[in-house]
């Protein structure tokens, strides 16, 4: 279903005002004419889209057109709760049901019976949660942990993911029991990218905001800025074109920005940027993006002994110490080699812990000293080169795990799960 701008419904209007949601696609207006038409009748609805697409705002939608509009909307980012709270956090708990349950607790479909309950990143839900989410869809029924009375909740469930839900049922991580009954309608967002002059018309509204909040001369956008802008394919989306737009904002105000200037605040070499996943396989592997770059590292390393193993009997040439430095091993190595390797490490969660060739240090006998690229140790497996990256993260927060977290840039309960598994006091 495509909409003509100005075939707009009243309805969309209204709602694009209410909530600041920005563009003209065919692709979003009818993503919000589907939220609105399902709105009315108490469905379970299924949110898809790439991160950073802005899926939180349909939730919102379906509840304000709604006839629960003036109960509870909660909004459960189920990615963040740890595994071992999150059963009691979603139906609450009673005294002294696990060692800190000081008191009873009601839990969100407690406190939210009448209205809607909005489940954020619903495919990181463990699979025995994934059964009492099941229950409640079923019947409206859930029990306390550490309680025997059933109780009732009348709860309107929508949920949002940017996983690709088939292969996760494919692959034992979710429910197909579940996966069902949550999806019984699905609204995809489509991503920036796909949006055509969408992209121009934030980059407008943010350089706007920006300017407004901070008092200071907007940004504009030439025609080679919105050239560049329509061809770069954000591959984080709106969180990412707010993210650069701001940075341009405060560090070009009150110029006009040509494609040179907005090049600057892209990542290296992404210009011409292809996008990490599609619409059926939209999970970002960190696992296998950390592979490749050690796997990158650990060739250049090879490279490197290589070249050291010859320059040992070599002494000085033409009155240059060849042992003295690493600068002859770094103009020996190929750009296009180089080149992946920063362009990985700058989007990489652990990026600030990994040192780059130019950060690393020598040795008075010319072979590279310290940390992960050192040719005189054995190369640190992806494992313990992870384990030691969590516990340096944590000592540097004081062991707050959320602090933490958010320095890595992964979610609070996988950080739990690595605690646990490589077993980090």
């Amino acid at each position: 279903m495509q909409l003509d701008i100005q075939e707009i419904p009243v309805e969309i209007s209204q709602a694009k005002m209410r909530y600041g949601i920005i563009g003209n696609a065919p692709g979003l207006l009818a993503a919000m004419s589907r939220a609105i038409q399902v709105a009315p009748i108490d469905l379970s609805v299924l949110v898809t889209g790439e991160s950073g697409t802005g899926k939180e705002f349909f939730p919102k939608i379906i509840h304000g057109f709604s006839s629960r509009k003036h109960a509870k909307y909660i909004a459960v980012n189920c990615g963040a709760i740890p595994e071992g709270t999150i059963d009691s956090e979603l139906f609450g708990h009673e005294k002294g049901s696990f060692t800190g349950a000081i008191s009873s607790r009601k839990g969100y479909f407690e406190e939210a019976d009448g209205g809607t309950i909005f489940l954020d990143e619903v495919a990181e839900l463990p699979l025995t949660t994934q059964a009492r989410l099941l229950r409640v869809l079923e019947s409206g029924e859930f029990i306390k942990v550490g309680s025997s009375t059933v109780q009732k909740s009348n709860v309107r469930i929508v949920a949002a993911t940017n996983v690709d839900m088939s292969k996760a049922v494919a692959e034992g991580r979710f429910r197909e029991d579940l996966y069902y009954r949550l999806s019984t309608v699905t609204i995809g967002i489509p991503p920036l990218r796909e949006r055509g002059n969408d992209i121009v018309l934030l980059a407008r509204k943010f350089a706007s905001d920006f300017a407004e909040r901070y008092a200071m001369p907007a940004v504009s956008f030439g025609d080679s800025a919105r050239a560049l802008l329509l061809r770069y394919r954000w591959p984080g989306n709106v969180r990412q074109l707010k993210n650069v737009v701001e940075q341009t904002a405060l560090f070009e105000s009150g110029r006009e920005i040509d494609a040179d200037v907005l090049s600057q605040f892209l990542p290296v070499g992404s210009v011409n940027y292809s996008p990490v996943a599609t619409h059926g396989e939209m999970s970002h592997d960190y696992a296998s993006e950390r592979e490749a770059l050690f796997g990158m590292i650990f060739r250049l390393q090879r490279q490197i002994e290589s070249l050291n193993s010859r320059l040992d009997g070599l002494g000085a040439v033409d009155g240059v110490d060849v042992q003295a430095g690493f600068q002859p091993v770094e103009d020996v190595l190929m750009p296009e080699a180089v080149a992946p390797v920063r362009s990985i490490v700058k989007f990489h969660p652990f990026a600030s812990q990994i040192r780059r060739p130019a950060e690393v240090g020598s040795t008075d006998d010319g072979r590279l000293a310290g940390g992960i690229l050192s040719s005189s140790e054995a190369p640190a497996t992806l494992e313990e080169t992870e384990r030691d990256t969590i516990r340096r993260a944590l000592d540097r927060n004081g062991g707050k795990r959320k602090d933490a977290a958010k320095e890595l840039n992964i979610s609070e309960r996988t950080l739990y799960r690595k605690i646990k598994e490589y077993g980090i006091d």
